[in-house]
């Protein structure tokens, strides 16, 4: 596994994290662009122009990264960094969790409910479970992953989740298989390494208790 929570692949190309100095796959690493006037840019899908600087998605490494100037020596010339970017990387990646579900939704590749996602389970037409961070842990024990702890999601609160379905919150969700599920796995896996300890943006309520259908 990569400090990103990524499984290494041998097909899959390999940057030098700029911190550790040690090569693994792009997807357990967060790429970074110098842009206008000189300021480090996140490119949280890796299609912004430009020579690309890593970091592994670990909130120790990027904080590293900018408190010894790691960027300045990467991009050979001095440059801007944001003070909060450990912040900004970790919102960048919220967002893209939630586009990303929020589009399999869109599909009929996503459900949320307690109900439908059981469904989804006995069915066995649900590739990944996912269940908000800040859910009752009484209510979420009642689901299993359908293949262990390798298929579950939980680093999104109830309010973050319930964005990705439109409404106001949710607790459960299921993802069915396909492209667009392994895409979710592996931006939640970088989330979960840029993630603060108690998994909250602002603006977010920590949930008082689960319902039935959320």
């Amino acid at each position: 596994m990569t400090r990103g929570g990524q499984k290494e692949s041998r097909d899959e190309p390999e940057r030098k994290c700029i911190v550790s100095g040690e090569s693994q796959p792009k997807a357990g690493l967060i790429r970074f662009v110098l842009g206008p006037e000189d300021m480090i840019v996140p490119d949280i899908q890796g299609r912004l122009p430009g020579r690309g600087i890593y970091v592994s998605a670990d909130r120790d490494a990027l904080a590293k990264a900018v408190k010894k100037n790691l960027f300045s020596r990467a991009a050979r010339q001095p440059v801007k960094v944001p003070d909060d970017l450990p912040d900004m990387v970790e919102r960048l990646l919220v967002q893209r969790v939630i586009d990303l579900i929020s589009l399999g939704r869109k599909a009929g590749d996503a459900i949320c409910g307690y109900e439908k996602v059981k469904e989804w389970l006995i069915k066995g037409q649900a590739r990944t479970l996912i269940q908000a961070s800040d859910g009752s842990e009484r209510g979420k024990d009642k689901l299993r992953p359908p293949n262990g702890r390798e298929t579950l999601i939980s680093c999104l609160t109830a309010g973050e989740m319930g964005l990705a379905f439109s409404r106001e919150r949710a607790i459960h969700a299921a993802l069915a298989a396909g492209g667009l599920n392994n895409r979710v796995v592996e931006e939640a896996a970088r989330l979960v390494g840029l993630r603060r300890a108690d998994g909250k943006q602002v603006g977010d309520e920590i949930a008082g208790k689960d319902t039935k259908d959320a």
